[in-house]
């Protein structure tokens, strides 16, 4: 069974910055893309960041610039650098691995930024 567990959300001021990881673990799997999605109160589950095995990415338009999706395939591990934070960024973070069958969530990493 697939497991992925997200850490390194909280509180930060308007400006300031957080790194968001996500360890995979189980056995079996590869996963052809990890990414980050976040989702705030009301809205829609949106895409922030993927990052293919072969290292491509790609990113929202609202966070170009100030994230940073990066991968450590020896650990099966995914991160969000976030820079710049914005009250606008406040959301729950899901990270995402999708293999070539199906996709797989963690549980969710509350981000808050105050103004």
């Amino acid at each position: 069974q697939v497991q992925l567990v997200e850490s390194g959300g909280g509180l930060v001021q308007a400006g300031g910055s957080l790194r968001l990881s996500c360890a995979a673990s189980g056995s079996g799997f590869r996963f052809v893309a990890m990414g980050w999605y976040r989702q705030a109160p009301g809205k829609q589950r949106e895409l922030v960041a993927l990052i293919r095995s072969d290292g491509s990415t790609n990113y929202a338009d609202s966070v170009k610039g100030r994230f940073t999706i990066s991968r450590d395939n020896t650990k099966n591990t995914v991160y969000l650098q976030m820079n710049s934070l914005e009250p606008e960024d406040t959301a729950i973070f899901y990270c995402n691995g999708r293999t070539l069958s199906r996709a797989y969530w963690g549980q969710g990493t509350q981000v808050t930024v105050s103004s």
